[in-house]
């Protein structure tokens, strides 16, 4: 089970709503999609939970997933701190999963791209990836590299199955307890050593 170094402070966030996410399409690695208006207010209600909560955010280390929706969430966060838009670094650790072939296909309708595939998967997440894409323990793997490597207070946006990956394996959860997890967004999550709390906007 990772946990932070001690005496810093991991912030970390999913970013804003998509056109994507509205139609209900795996995005992953490949497809993006731009932020909706709500996405748009998510990132500005982040930007607040921020401000009202971490009053030395501002002196945090910055890192956004490379992928356009997370740095468009990432900048308007920053841009409502007063802090200048691009004063951030990205990783590509935080990149979204990787759902190969199922990219830009309706949630529901990609069991008919490959059924032996699909069903194997919903068995096992864990250990079977979309066909050419990642499974959980692929992404588990990147984000344990991602928590040992902070040497910093660090503030990061990323994405749904990435951070329900990462809050998993820091809360010691199996792949069907992972799975549970929500992918809320414009809420903050904080992590101090191994204890996840999550920060509202009320």
């Amino acid at each position: 089970m990772p946990s932070l170094g001690a005496g810093l402070t991991f912030y970390f966030c999913r970013h804003g709503e998509t056109e994507g996410n509205v139609a209900k399409r795996y995005q992953g690695h490949g497809l993006d999609s731009p932020l909706t208006p709500k996405g748009i207010e998510q990132a500005h209600t982040i930007a607040h939970i921020l401000d009202r909560d971490v009053p030395d955010i501002r002196e945090y280390t910055f890192v956004s997933s490379p992928i356009g929706r997370a740095r468009a969430t990432m900048e308007i966060i920053r841009h409502a701190l007063g802090l200048p838009r691009d004063g951030y670094a990205v990783d590509d650790r935080l990149k979204e999963i990787n759902y190969g072939i199922w990219e830009g296909h309706p949630r529901n309708n990609v069991r008919v791209l490959d059924p032996a595939v699909y069903d194997a998967r919903e068995r096992d997440k864990w250990n079977v990836p979309a066909p050419g894409g990642e499974s959980y323990a692929d992404v588990a793997r990147r984000a344990e590299s991602w928590i040992a490597s902070l040497r910093t207070d660090t503030f990061s946006v990323s994405h749904g199955a990435f951070l329900r990956v990462l809050r998993g394996v820091i809360l010691g959860l199996d792949a069907e307890g992972i799975s549970k997890l929500d992918e809320p967004q414009g809420v903050v999550f904080r992590l101090r050593g191994n204890v996840i709390d999550r920060l509202d906007a009320s």
